[in-house]
């Protein structure tokens, strides 16, 4: 049964930083994929962080001053449920999801005139959607129409997802024991495909394994669509052909995660196709290692967001100047950004409900200061694409190392440590895989 204990405080909280006005917030639409075929249901991460409502065609109204949550839904339909399945309706959603009240969605046209009357504020998501800011000004104007009887419209519009945004970022003991277990899938995944692949195989077809893995243990969806690059392919960051061939002396690097009950996991490993890392492929790799483990060093509470990012460039830095790659000092070409040609993004992003979730990186011109609970990715990377300046050796190599790593009161707790990431545990798994292949 939901605990919708998590649900209600959050909504409790809210509440309280707005203070007086109305709060407005819409699930996502469903969307056509092409005839009369939907693509998969997904709601809208900050109504759902809110509810616990996961169905479409739903709105919540919080009021300030009264405290109340209201939920307007689609109501029971025995005929509709036949073919979609089950409906909570409004009157069982009030009970399940602890609203104060919830109406029938026909009827929120109708009635939301009424409750932003005498409000000062009105809170919502500004300029998601044409279409419903456009109903939103229905409302608001028809409230106007009543100035004549001492009615007062809202004269304040304020967006409603920066305050949600900023309650996001830190995640209660609730979300996290959640994205600890789609990590702990996700893991599993990620064995999975190292003990699966060979030379000779298809892209997709180590796609198909990680896709298997995540639903076979429970997880609804991929949390994006799967990066399965094996060669030179993983020069290009957000590859998603997933098609060629895989050739043994390539490294295949996979970026995947999957969504479990909203929450996102999403990691990267890259290892030899066929299972032993060679020549400048163990170099780099280690080197990449070794970034990711000087930033994961930093994240601690009361440091920077920029941390790790800055701990992980000083590393692969120093790896281009000793391969010669690049030219010059180590500082030199931190300043001048040379590095940036063979590692071009940022060393993580937030994560949660999205898997590149909301929440401020900069506070005006100063970076976040990382607290415990909140959760992000230590992601450095390192792709060296085929160029006359760059040693044979080197050419066409992409590597990246991705673990989603959560700020603790005392340093960090890494959720996907269970993922194989050494060049020893990875070559290990491997060969013991081919060995067990042999003897069945």
């Amino acid at each position: 049964m939901l605990d919708i204990t998590a649900f209600v405080s959050r909504r409790q909280r809210l509440l309280r930083e707005l203070g007086d006005g109305v709060a407005v917030l819409s699930t996502a639409p469903e969307r056509l994929r092409n005839q009369d075929s939907h693509y998969p249901y997904r709601f809208d991460s900050y109504f759902y962080y809110l509810t616990g409502f996961s169905e479409p065609e739903a709105v919540l109204v919080l009021q300030g001053g009264t405290g109340r949550a209201l939920l307007f839904c689609r109501e029971k339909n025995s005929e509709r449920e036949i073919w979609d399945g089950h409906r909570y309706g409004h009157e069982a959603a009030q009970t399940v999801f602890g609203f104060d009240a919830a109406y029938p969605i026909t009827q929120l046209d109708n009635m939301m005139p009424d409750l932003l009357s005498n409000q000062p504020a009105l809170h919502y998501a500004i300029g998601v959607d044409a279409a419903w800011d456009s109903r939103v000004m229905g409302w608001l104007n028809a409230v106007r129409e009543k100035s004549r009887s001492g009615v007062r419209a809202p004269t304040r519009l304020q967006d409603v997802r920066d305050a949600v945004a900023a309650m996001r970022l830190v995640k209660d003991d609730v979300e996290l024991v959640v994205m600890q277990r789609s990590a702990d899938i996700a893991c599993a995944a990620h064995q999975r495909a190292m003990q699966v692949t060979r030379p000779g195989q298809y892209e997709y077809q180590i796609e198909a394994e990680l896709l298997y893995a995540f639903r076979r243990q429970g997880a609804q969806s991929p949390a994006y669509t799967s990066i399965v690059a094996g060669g030179a392919n993983a020069c290009t960051l957000h590859y998603v052909d997933n098609a060629a061939l895989l050739q043994a002396g390539d490294l295949l690097l996979i970026d995947a995660g999957c969504e479990l009950d909203g929450y996102a996991s999403d990691i990267t490993r890259t290892f030899p196709v066929n299972g032993r890392f060679e020549g400048a492929q163990r170099d780099v790799y280690a080197c990449v290692l070794a970034a990711q483990a000087a930033a994961i060093a930093q994240v601690q509470p009361g440091l920077s967001w920029q941390a790790p990012h800055d701990a992980a460039v000083q590393v692969l830095a120093q790896g281009m100047l000793d391969w010669g790659l690049l030219q010059g000092s180590l500082d030199g070409v931190i300043e001048s950004g040379a590095y940036k040609r063979f590692y071009m993004h940022r060393t993580g992003h937030w994560l949660g409900l999205d898997v590149h979730d909301v929440g401020a990186y900069k506070h005006g011109d100063t970076w976040c200061t990382l607290e415990p609970g909140m959760v992000l990715t230590a992601e450095p990377g390192c792709y060296i694409t085929a160029a006359d300046d760059v040693p044979q050796a080197f050419h066409n190599l992409g590597i990246r190392i991705e673990d989603d790593v959560c700020v603790t009161q005392d340093g960090c707790h890494v959720l996907t440590v269970a993922a194989p990431k050494s060049i020893a545990d990875i070559e290990n798994l491997m060969a013991a895989a081919r060995e067990g292949a042999k003897d069945a």
